[in-house]
């Protein structure tokens, strides 16, 4: 933003004010002068704001400067702050508010100009970073296909992934009762990790596609073509070698949907040691059983449970009322309906 045209008013504009209180994500680029703007100070101070109300994402950049010199208003930083600061003696709670603002952003993940051969490589960075971001905000909006709670449900299976651990095949168990959102859950995981693999499947409705057509011999064969993105014309059962040997260099992210039995585990991924290292399979299911008898250690099940009644009667009221909120001559009724479905999103819809 350009100071010039911000010194026509002592203030920034509503419409600026409006523009960062609106945006999902803010980018901070910190240089030697900029701690010499009162008006970049007070934007700072109002991204800020909106981390800590609407959970934006601030994506600080040093171009110039070290996060220290910004953390502390000292070297090649502190001349522009250092005159700033002088006009602004007789308000030292405005200043306390810069210095904590400056504080706190540069001790969050960023991007440090010094650390790239150039500015394209720089900007490239930012860029990625910026898209990686508004992936993850896209997929885990709490209203994401209508169910209340999504965002939270993500967070809670999170460690579970362990996506940290890049040298194991990691299975991951996702079971609860029938319309509790497992599915929805399991889209949502596929959605914001499957960038980060070198291939990925979603098998939808195991248990009854097993049961038509090809039956599981169709299913890998589908499940495989989709990961190496081609066709896969293999007549009978055997995957040729070739094939299998393409996979195992793969990191991989495949979801197993609505499994309800160990045959269908056993057919489609059998032996986890066929996946390349750092590979996730994700496996929703009615019947925990299924998961447990499934042979390798590397697996962590996850327990999917009803909404909290809150979050139940927003989801009701969603589809019930058009709105999250319920009206005054229906909330008695409404609430008994809540209570009744016990927290099952199905049930609500």
């Amino acid at each position: 933003m350009d100071d010039e045209k911000l010194r026509r008013g002592d203030e920034i504009s509503d419409a600026l004010l409006n523009a960062i209180q609106g945006s999902k994500i803010s980018v901070v680029i910190f240089s030697k002068d900029y701690g010499s703007s009162k008006w970049c100070l007070n934007e700072l101070v109002k991204i800020l704001e909106c981390k800590h109300t609407n959970r934006q994402i601030i994506i600080p950049v040093f171009y110039g400067v070290s996060p220290s010199d910004v953390r502390h208003q000292t070297g090649i930083f502190k001349h522009g702050f250092d005159q700033l600061k002088q006009h602004f003696e007789e308000k030292p709670e405005m200043v306390q508010r810069w210095r904590d603002a400056l504080r706190e952003t540069s001790g969050l993940a960023g991007h440090e100009s010094t650390k790239f051969r150039h500015d394209a490589e720089l900007v490239n960075k930012i860029v990625e970073d910026v898209l990686k971001n508004l992936e993850k905000i896209t997929v885990a909006t709490d209203s994401s296909n209508g169910l209340v709670g999504l965002n939270s449900r993500i967070e809670q299976i999170k460690p579970f992934l362990c996506m940290d651990l890049s040298d194991t095949v990691q299975i991951v168990g996702i079971w609860g009762m029938g319309g509790i959102g497992k599915t929805t859950l399991a889209e949502a995981i596929f959605d914001q990790f499957t960038g980060e693999f070198d291939g990925s499947c979603f098998m939808s409705d195991v248990r009854r596609n097993s049961e038509t057509g090809g039956g599981l011999e169709h299913l890998q064969k589908e499940m495989l073509s989709t990961i190496l993105s081609e066709k896969l014309e293999v007549a009978g059962a055997n995957i040729p070698h070739f094939t299998k040997e393409r996979v195992w260099r793969m990191k991989v992210l495949i979801v197993l949907d609505d499994v309800n039995e160990v045959g269908q585990l056993e057919g489609l991924i059998g032996e986890l040691d066929q996946f390349g290292p750092g590979s996730r399979i994700v496996v929703t299911t009615r019947d925990k059983g299924v998961l447990e008898k499934f042979r390798g250690e590397e697996k962590k099940i996850h327990r999917v449970n009803g909404l909290e009644f809150e979050e139940a009667f927003e989801h009701f009221c969603n589809f019930a009322f058009k709105e999250n909120h319920c009206p005054t001559n229906l909330n008695w009724h409404s609430r008994r309906v809540v209570e009744y479905a016990k927290g099952n999103p199905l049930v609500l819809k």
